[in-house]
């Protein structure tokens, strides 16, 4: 759909819908993945740090591919590529459950980083589009859009592991749930091809800092985000010794927590501003981890979860949105960049999680990620750039 004719409120919001559900469909079936990877982890044999490995393998696949998404997207349009790899992503996942040994699951969780990483590129600019639209920042309504599905995705891998569903069927089900949304949407996504661009220089060269600063603010905060998507059902199983039927509790509470920070962060930046936002959420993240490491039990790591769930909702999008108002570069240069950055935390926070768990403790994991929070705080106070800009 084109965004050069006027539009209507009905039309808007259709669009916006549509979007939100691509979000969605990439939420789900990430955290089909990481709802299963205890039972995935034992029925395997898996230890903590040969999952560490296999988890590395997907930010290598997000490297390898990261300058080709970035070229598929610019030169065929987010639309386009979005309505082929939202298809395959789940495709691959459905792979995962027929994997039957360590190097099976690992050559299919690199192809899952190289799809997801085209999905992530894509379907945030089409956000960046829909902004466009609408001439505001919306952005983290379609991030909260992929934390209800991860809400959703941990609800319905809880179910399936009690009703004893192994998880290929699983994800065959999750699989079927896209290829509907997909047919129901895909129409309504924006054309997004940019103008031919004349310059061949990588967007990686000599790459503004204030950019490199937000990537790393919001890598800071993905890799935690990323810790509580792998690990956090393997926290509640050996750590907090929680029963089997209900390891999936802790995972699902950071995600009810993050989806709702979301969809209520605007409120909040508004009234208290950018800077005091990621400051508060890092207090929360650390304080959160902190809590869990020295009191893990049930309800105890359950708030504990919730509270990092909150720290780390409305940093990513708000990173966003301030890398889209630099005035040196170009928007979608901007975000090509931080967001790169950014999901590159997210998918090596769960590796670096296992190695540490493997040399000493989980505890001893979840405690260093806690720092991470403090740093953000630091830096944050130190960036002109919030203090700049309009909230």
């Amino acid at each position: 759909m084109s965004i050069s004719t006027e539009l209507s409120s009905v039309q808007k919001n259709r669009i916006r819908l549509a979007v939100s559900l691509f979000f969605f469909s990439q939420g789900l079936a990430f955290s089909s993945w990481a709802s299963r990877i205890p039972t995935i982890k034992s029925d395997l044999g898996i230890s903590e740090g040969q999952l560490g490995t296999l988890l590395l393998l997907m930010p290598i696949g997000q490297l390898c591919t990261m300058a080709l998404s970035g070229k598929l997207v610019a030169k065929f349009g987010s639309k386009h590529v979005l309505r082929i790899v939202v298809l395959i992503y789940p495709l691959i996942l459905c792979c995962i459950g027929l994997a039957q040994n360590f190097y099976q699951l690992g050559a299919v969780l690199f192809f899952f980083g190289v799809i997801g990483n085209m999905c992530n590129i894509s379907v945030n600019t089409q956000g960046v589009e829909v902004e466009k639209i609408y001439g505001k920042s919306i952005m983290s309504s379609f991030h909260g859009a992929w934390s209800i599905a991860g809400f959703t995705g941990a609800l319905i891998g809880l179910l399936m592991m009690n009703l004893h569903i192994n998880t290929f069927y699983h994800f065959v089900i999750i699989y079927a749930l896209i290829i509907l949304s997909w047919f129901i949407n895909k129409k309504y996504l924006v054309d997004s091809t940019p103008a031919p661009v004349k310059e061949k220089k990588s967007i990686f060269s000599k790459p503004d800092t204030v950019l490199v600063k937000l990537g790393i603010i919001g890598f800071l905060s993905m890799a935690t985000e990323g810790a509580m998507f792998d690990w956090s059902g393997v926290y509640f199983q050996d750590i907090v010794k929680a029963p089997q039927n209900l390891v999936v509790v802790g995972y699902a509470s950071f995600m009810v927590m993050m989806a709702t920070g979301r969809f209520v962060g605007d409120y909040f930046i508004s009234k208290y501003g950018k800077q005091h936002v990621i400051q508060i959420s890092g207090i929360l993240m650390f304080s959160g981890l902190m809590l869990s490491v020295f009191f893990p039990q049930f309800i105890v790591c359950t708030i504990a979860f919730m509270m990092v769930g909150l720290g780390v909702a409305c940093n990513v999008p708000t990173v966003y949105s301030v890398a889209g108002k630099n005035k040196n570069v170009n928007p979608g240069v901007a975000l090509a960049m931080v967001s790169s950055i950014s999901f590159l935390g997210f998918l090596m926070g769960p590796p670096l999680i296992g190695y540490i768990a493997e040399a000493f403790d989980l505890r001893y994991s979840y405690a260093l990620f806690a720092c991470f929070g403090l740093i953000m705080v630091f830096m944050v106070g130190r960036m002109k750039i919030f203090k700049n800009i309009n909230n």
